[in-house]
């Protein structure tokens, strides 16, 4: 075992080198494998495998070794030590870890130590998924779905039933075999209306695979989360806020009449601008209330949001407003971060945008230099009719109207333009009150932006929930957010693994109190175990629920519960109402339950997913060539995924060329047509996303083939300047991580380039790179 140990570190340990990522950025579109990408899952699984190993058994971890990780009084924790083995004996090693984790290892211990009795804990077990959390039947029994499956189990699932933890698999498949109960159930407990009701839930239709869902419904999106739910009133908390720089000073908050008020007084002036019923209008400006009123009030008012991220350069704006047709766009003259003022408005006038609305930045400062058609937030709220500023009937809509175009990167240069419908709200905060236990009363923060899919997703998982939405309006990445987390209370904080990583390097949620955080989120980009295993323990070890889905699935197919032992890393649930199939190579689905690895496909019932997409075919897109399972054919998916024989799920990457690069889809045609055009002499390059060992996001590596010989090693460092530069104007987020020369790209006998081949060469071993 010895030398199996040494193999695996000598395999492993060039990679094991590298620097971490140092660039961060908040939550955006869906990661399609925000899990351990490509072939890194194979080595987080190797060497999980060896830590476990490696590790002293848990009972043979003596109170020197504890001192010697930094415990301050090393006696009193080896006696608890010794005291969780005799409790949690008779239920192994993760009754231990219970035992542990929820007593002795307090926020003050030392990470190492924590790192220690975890692997300590699990040590020699072959698994490479062994469980961080595991659910207490007393509080599973409080969550959503646990106190509907007391009250209601066996009327659900039948006389199997028999406790929430123990037949949350048989909740699952009732969801998938039910629609028509499980569907009116949730729409139930969030209270959901609507002006016309559907005549099923569910039915047949040529027209919309898998069904037409909600036939006949009339609602308004937006107008649901406007209006008090069963146990909750108007004067209750919609958003608390809190301005970067003013860290002592009081909360912020918005109840749910002002926030009414506010969001009609918007769609009064929008209908004063003159713009048709079921126009598209873009919001480009930061996630702060703001934002957040203008987005509900466009859907209010009948018209379409179009999303764009706050980072975005001038080209990629104008491609969105293209394709969108937006005839406005909502905007600020800048964002304030860190004392430093980034340019936005002149973004958008760079991008010829349509008519702008700019807010100022900085409360009531007047904003000069104003484009003639252009509106500043005063004069454009004066046009509103005052006499009824604060009254405003909503514009309801068909079930399947759009209500938000969305983009996602293909594969083809262009972003896909993904509409959501008024179900779509339904199925994010459907996924937020199964697996993130977003209940009323809650206080949700996760930090993100409009322009991304989780930008819309916090506003309904929480608003259609009943819980309250945490917004700062400043840079996660530091103290003064970790302080806010703090103040407001949150009890679901959603997370990106590369602010969790930052967290952990600078230490700056150190004496900060989390401990009324139920449960952590993450989506975004790949997790790391050791970075999870420390963000778990600053609250008290809540357990951390990973969420793989995608801008065009409204969610997640893919996720964990409160109901399940939770591994890092790791998926443990397909989604509520959502069936999985991982393919064998002959394109079959595997058995269900078996353990194996493939490429995913998805059951096409699935609620509230794309139905069509604005500048391709999505027919083509997601179906086309797809093979058939109980007489429907399935959805495409695109990520090679896994199921281990512990049953949980791991992604494995892309099966195309789509990469993640800090939770941003983006093809690698789209980043090589610009690295390209960089130097002269250039023959060609590949851009390929390599995962780090271990965990974590993908880090870009431009593979360049030059025309004639190699230049020096200074000369790649200024190719890797002038690289980062011009990917600036795709994206100011994007930056190289290395630049690797090689002499020409394999590829197949069609002439594709093969970038996974390139993928796996540089994630099993360290290249020679600059």
């Amino acid at each position: 075992m010895t030398h199996l140990v040494s193999l695996i570190f000598l395999v492993l340990s060039p990679s094991l080198g590298c620097s971490p990522v140092r660039y961060t950025c908040p939550a955006r579109e869906f990661p399609l494998s925000p899990h351990l990408a490509g072939s890194s899952s194979r080595a987080h699984a190797q060497v999980m495998v060896a830590a476990l190993v490696a590790h002293k058994p848990l009972a043979a971890i003596t109170a020197d070794d504890l001192a010697a990780a930094g415990a301050a009084d090393a006696a009193a924790l080896h006696s608890a030590v010794r005291s969780a083995l005799g409790a949690g004996a008779g239920g192994g090693p993760a009754a231990v870890w219970v035992e542990l984790s929820r007593g002795a290892l307090r926020t003050e211990v030392p990470f190492a130590v924590h790192r220690m009795l975890y692997y300590g804990c699990y040590a020699g077990s072959p698994s490479t998924a062994p469980p961080a959390w595991s659910p207490d039947p007393e509080e599973a029994a409080l969550t959503n779905v646990g106190r509907v499956l007391e009250a209601r189990g066996r009327e659900l699932i039948g006389e199997a039933y028999k406790d929430p933890v123990t037949s949350f698999r048989d909740f699952h498949r009732f969801s998938n075999e039910n629609p028509e109960a499980y569907w009116k159930m949730v729409f139930e407990e969030m209270g959901i209306t609507f002006s016309v009701e559907p005549s099923c839930i569910l039915s047949d239709s040529d027209g919309y695979p898998g069904g037409e869902w909600l036939p006949g419904a009339v609602l308004n999106a937006a107008a649901n989360c406007l209006t008090a739910k069963p146990g909750r009133n108007s004067g209750d908390v919609a958003i608390v806020w809190r301005d970067e720089g003013k860290d002592s000073e009081p909360l912020n908050f918005v109840t749910l009449e002002e926030l009414r008020k506010k969001v009609c007084l918007v769609a009064n002036a929008l209908d004063a601008l003159g713009l048709a019923k079921g126009s598209a209008i873009a919001i480009d400006m930061p996630m702060n209330v703001n934002a957040v009123v203008i987005y509900l009030a466009i859907v209010l008012a009948g018209c379409i949001v179009v999303s764009i991220a706050d980072s975005f350069a001038a080209p990629a704006i104008l491609t969105r407003l293209k394709i969108s047709e937006a005839k406005a766009i909502f905007t600020q003259d800048c964002i304030l971060r860190d004392d430093k003022e980034l340019p936005l408005y002149s973004r958008v006038v760079e991008a010829k945008a349509p008519m702008a609305i700019v807010i100022p930045a900085r409360g009531s400062t007047p904003i000069k230099g104003l484009r003639a058609d252009d509106l500043s937030w005063q004069d454009f709220l004066g046009k509103a009719d005052h006499t009824k500023a604060d009254i405003y009937t909503a514009v309801e809509q068909p079930a399947y109207q759009f209500s938000n175009i969305l983009f996602s990167s293909g594969t083809t240069g262009e972003p896909k333009a993904i509409p959501w419908t008024h179900l779509t709200p339904l199925k994010a905060a459907a996924d937020g009150w199964c697996h993130m236990d977003i209940r009323r009363g809650d206080v949700v923060a996760w930090p993100t932006n409009l322009g991304w899919m989780m930008g819309p997703w916090l506003v309904y998982a929480s608003l259609l929930n009943g819980a309250s939405m945490a917004l700062y309006n400043g840079s996660p990445n530091s103290s003064g957010f970790a302080k806010f987390v703090q103040d407001a209370k949150v009890t679901m904080l959603g997370v990106v693994p590369s602010i969790v990583r930052t967290w952990k390097n600078t230490d700056c949620t150190a004496g900060f109190d989390w401990s009324t955080i139920r449960c952590f989120s993450s989506t975004g980009e790949a997790s790391s175990v050791e970075d999870y295993l420390w963000l778990m323990g600053r609250a008290c070890y809540k357990p951390v629920i990973e969420y793989c889905g995608g801008t065009e699935i409204g969610g997640g197919f893919v996720t964990g519960s409160l109901l399940q032992p939770q591994a890092l890393s790791a998926f443990s649930t397909p989604a509520m109402g959502c069936n999985m199939f991982i393919l064998d190579s002959n394109g079959n689905p595997l058995p269900q339950d078996s353990a194996g690895i493939g490429e995913l496909a998805l059951d096409p019932t699935l609620f509230g997913s794309s139905t069509t997409l604005l500048n391709a075919d999505h027919h083509e897109v997601y179906f086309s060539g797809m093979p058939q399972c109980n007489g429907k054919v399935l959805r495409r998916h695109g990520d090679e995924f896994e199921r281990t024989a512990d049953g949980y799920y791991r992604a494995h990457g892309r099966a195309d060329d789509t990469m993640n690069l800090g939770g941003i889809k983006v093809s690698s045609i789209e980043i090589e047509r610009i690295c390209n055009r960089v130097n002269d002499a250039i023959l060609e390059t590949a851009a390929i996303g390599v995962p780090r060992v271990g965990g974590g996001p993908e880090q870009l590596t431009i593979a360049v083939v030059f025309k004639d010989q190699s230049p020096q090693a200074e000369d790649l460092n200024q190719l890797k300047l002038m690289f980062n530069s011009a990917l600036k104007r795709l994206n100011p987020l994007f930056k190289v991580s290395s630049v690797v020369v090689v002499p020409s790209l394999p590829r197949t006998a069609s002439n594709k380039v093969m970038r996974r081949v390139l993928r796996k060469e540089f994630t099993q071993a360290k290249p020679s790179k600059i």
